[in-house]
């Protein structure tokens, strides 16, 4: 079956926090961690990440299923465009298998709570940790009836989800763009959002660089994706050639290179304090 491949989606999470359970015997060598910084809206830590002031080092905590851990190609194009983009020089990943949750499907409040009960890397003196969960299980989002699926998508400052087994899928079915090509790309695009792009905690020098939509209210509104043909961006994915936005056969017309940030995004991201 022919499918579409997801406009990346923007999403905030706002949750309220219950108080955690207390057995009367905790201590000071185990205490909680303080994750309220790691608990804001998208784009919220996007300087913070950029540069080099409050934090010097980042942490990318990478909680994946068992059988769904990430390609070492796509997660060293990560590290690069993350050196590339931001003055971090100390960059460590960290790898934790976890278990399924064995859900055919994945709401954000589910993926929120599967973070809650498993991410164990949060901001810690000048140390910004990042979450990013790959799930075995596709997005409750994924329309069959328009054959639109979702690759990846952030919904906190510092939280991020990929549908690797919705990744997978797509790549075996293309002749030409492997596992790597799509994670890198999908990984690169939300990573994107978490610096702030576009116009998402990230002022845009030239506000027109960002793409519009229309509302429900026929009211023309920012996206928070570029409007720019080829950048990594767009809400659409393209691969150099042929835009990949409706069929499976466009994308196995062929690869050029993992998309890359036009100079307006670039732009952006130096204002703000990245490279």
């Amino acid at each position: 079956m022919k499918k579409k491949i997801a406009l990346y989606p923007i999403l905030s999470l706002m949750l309220f926090l219950g108080c955690s359970k207390d057995s009367g015997n905790d201590s000071d060598s185990n205490p909680t961690p303080n994750r309220s910084a790691n608990l804001l809206a998208t784009g919220a830590s996007a300087n913070d990440i950029l540069a080099n002031g409050s934090f010097d080092k980042l942490l990318i905590e990478i909680g994946y299923v068992s059988g769904f851990q990430p390609t070492v190609d796509g997660i060293d194009t990560l590290e690069e465009f993350i050196r590339a983009r931001t003055f971090k020089e100390d960059v460590e990943f960290r790898y934790t298998p976890l278990s399924s949750p064995g859900e055919e499907t994945l709401t954000l409040n589910e993926v929120a709570e599967l973070e809650r009960d498993n991410r164990t890397a949060y901001n810690d003196g000048s140390t910004l940790a990042i979450y990013i969960y790959f799930a075995d299980a596709p997005s409750d989002s994924d329309d069959e009836s328009e054959d639109l699926v979702t690759l990846g998508a952030v919904y906190r400052n510092t939280s991020m989800i990929i549908y690797e087994s919705t990744v997978r899928d797509l790549a075996n079915r293309s002749v030409s763009i492997s596992v790597a090509d799509l994670e890198a790309a999908t990984l690169n695009h939300e990573f994107g959002h978490l610096l702030g792009l576009v116009n998402l905690g990230t002022d845009p020098v030239h506000p027109e660089h960002e793409d519009t939509q229309i509302g429900d209210n026929d009211e023309e509104t920012g996206n928070n994706h570029c409007n720019v043909d080829g950048c990594l961006m767009l809400a659409e994915l393209q691969f150099g050639g042929p835009m990949v936005k409706s069929m499976l056969s466009n994308v196995s017309r062929g690869l050029a290179s993992v998309p890359q940030l036009d100079a307006e995004c670039l732009l952006d991201l130096q204002n703000n304090g990245g490279r």
